[in-house]
């Protein structure tokens, strides 16, 4: 994961020359096919269609790595209601995130629809916010030549990144233009850090989400507050995290911590491309997608826990231990881990059931920089604090910030039932007592008091007075009615995807 120019491998062959740091200088030459078999599959009509090849739906190839494991598949029923119940929490996402976020947690736990996982990363990581308070800002950078230095690096890496993807399959197709576009505006809006190689395959997956904007700024709230200094010139916070891991290790599997002090295999040599790539690289696709539900709500202890429970499972007994006799044969054990611990249910259960706190990271995180202080001295990179997780993220974000407003992608028409429910939904309890008071008013006001019979008769104008406007709807002037608002029939609509109170569990 160095960053320097020098050391990322061979150049693949640039088909449009020099780079101009615009999107037309990824566009294929003549050649770029016969040059480059790997990097270029086909043209981009190809890329889109497929007709030879078959897709898996996570959009690999068939026999890549999206369609490795046993895929947990969930019944259509049971994923229209967890839809309904995420639209619901996205269209009223500050309430949520103030006053149910353990529900949030549960729920990225049980992972988010496919349909909504997008648009759910980027509410959860504060990417949404982030490009509302920074209109303009990606497509400025991405206007902007960019500096060659970079340019060049990252126009070498992009065919690597997820080359049996439908989006990343073609050379100059729209799925690398859009990764050249968002790494290159990164390396502008933090020029003093510039590009490492792990986050492309980070942007990658972004992108495979939501478009290019959108997956910028969820890029730039991975790197500055999930992952601080990760991909800085001295990879200095990633070698602390891997002593942290380390140290954690020894508690939750003991003969796995020894059996590694045993042989002195550096945490580096095993960790360094799980944390700086968040699995993206190492797990199958289903299993990638459910780690980083529960990353982008509840932080880097996330990451911590997969790593403790991959080492725990590939060398926590004496058993596993027995073809591991040396330090070759432990590192390809790690680099080649068995499917069935990395198998999507056997493995988001295990990282459920991990006790690895924040509060334990923090503490160990203290005591191995104490220690890197005394022996190495003070940190070249001064990296923001890292932040655990969505809830944390939105206390710290500085305010005021813009509450937000997002256009649902459902509509239901007024008293529609919602999916897998019976019957018409209920309304808020406030508003059936606002509804019984306006029909209790209605008909108390529907006769006049003799003392205002008396005042309209005098005043010579049956209208009642103007500071007392009438309340009752029938007797209002037309373009009155149309003015005022129609709480029954318009909150029906707007409450029509409302979560049901009366459901705890969630399916």
């Amino acid at each position: 994961m160095a960053k320097s120019p020098g050391e990322n491998g061979p150049r693949s062959p640039a088909a449009g020359g020099t780079l101009s740091g615009t999107r037309e200088s990824l566009a294929p030459g003549p050649d770029a096919a016969a040059t480059d078999e790997l990097s270029s599959l086909g043209s981009d009509s190809e890329a889109n269609g497929f007709a030879e090849r078959r897709i898996d739906k996570f959009g690999f190839i068939v026999g890549s790595q999206g369609a490795e494991g046993a895929l947990e598949e969930v019944p259509l029923e049971v994923l229209r209601q967890r839809e309904s119940k995420w639209l619901d929490m996205l269209n009223n996402w500050d309430k949520w995130m103030a006053k149910k976020h353990k529900k949030i947690r549960l729920r990225c736990q049980k992972g988010i629809p496919p349909s909504l996982r997008g648009r759910a990363w980027q509410y959860l990581s504060g990417g949404k916010v982030k490009l509302q308070q920074n209109p303009g800002k990606f497509d400025e950078l991405d206007m902007s030549p960019g500096d060659p230095k970079w340019l060049d690096v990252i126009e070498r890496d992009l065919h690597r990144q997820f080359p049996f993807h439908e989006m990343f399959v073609s050379r100059g197709g729209h799925g690398q233009q859009d990764l050249f576009r968002v790494l290159k505006a990164y390396t502008l809006y933090r020029p003093e850090e510039g590009y490492c190689q792990a986050q492309a395959p980070i942007a990658a997956v972004l992108l495979m989400h939501m478009p290019a904007e959108q997956a910028f700024w969820c890029l730039v709230q991975i790197c500055e507050k999930y992952l601080p200094g990760y991909y800085s010139e001295k990879l200095e916070a990633i070698q602390l995290d891997g002593e942290i891991l380390f140290s954690l290790l020894q508690k939750v599997s003991p003969v796995a911590y020894k059996h590694l002090s045993r042989q002195k295999i550096d945490p580096l040599l095993y960790m360094t491309e799980w944390f700086m790539c968040a699995f993206a690289r190492t797990l199958p696709w289903s299993s990638v997608l459910r780690v980083w539900d529960m990353f982008f709500c509840e932080g880097v202890k996330i990451i911590f826990r997969v790593g403790l429970v991959l080492l725990k499972h590939a060398l926590g007994s004496p058993e596993k231990l027995k073809a591991c006799q040396g330090q070759y044969e432990t590192i390809e054990r790690l680099r080649s881990l068995s499917p069935k611990i990395m198998q999507e249910a056997f493995l988001v259960q295990e990282v459920i059931e991990l006790p690895v706190t924040e509060r334990q990271i923090e503490r160990e995180h203290l005591i191995q920089l104490r220690r890197w202080q005394e022996t190495r001295g003070e940190l070249q990179c001064c990296s923001p604090p890292r932040l655990h997780g969505a809830k944390a993220i939105l206390e710290a974000e500085p305010g005021p910030w813009p509450t937000l407003q997002p256009s649902p992608s459902i509509r239901l028409p007024p008293n529609a039932p919602l999916p897998g429910s019976k019957g018409k939904p209920k309304l808020p309890k406030q508003i059936q007592k606002e509804q019984q008071k306006q029909k209790t008013s209605g008909q108390l006001e529907k006769t006049p008091t003799p003392d205002q019979a008396k005042g309209a008769i005098a005043g010579g104008d049956a209208c009642p007075p103007q500071d007392v406007p009438p309340k009752d709807p029938v007797h209002q002037d037309p373009a009155l009615q149309d003015s005022a608002p129609q709480v029954s029939t318009h909150h029906c609509s707007q409450e029509s995807l409302t979560s049901q109170e009366s459901e705890d569990t969630y399916l």
